[in-house]
């Protein structure tokens, strides 16, 4: 289960807060582990909240975590796009 379900959220991110995280990702992927990356933020916040966005992203296949555990952002939708278009490739 993962974590995010196993835990009580007491507040959830607003839609600008998981925006910025995701431009942050985005911008310096494979740079970071997790606490240094929420120490490096533009915008402070909570650790708990910054691990809701966190484990949000790894679960809807936005981010992953390599073994040093830094983060990349690996969502790439214009290259799912191309792959969904060729007929001879299917998801079962």
């Amino acid at each position: 289960m993962p974590e995010a379900e196993t835990r009580q959220i007491i507040h959830y991110p607003q839609l600008d807060t998981v925006l910025m995280v995701e431009g942050f990702i985005r911008e310096h992927s494979g740079e970071f582990k997790k606490r240094a990356l929420w120490e490096s933020l533009p915008k402070k916040m909570m650790y708990q909240t910054f691990c809701v966005v966190h484990d949000y992203l790894l679960e809807s296949g936005k981010i992953a975590v390599d073994r040093e555990k830094k983060i990349a952002w690996i969502w790439n939708p214009e290259l799912v796009k191309r792959y969904l278009e060729k007929k001879h490739l299917f998801v079962r």
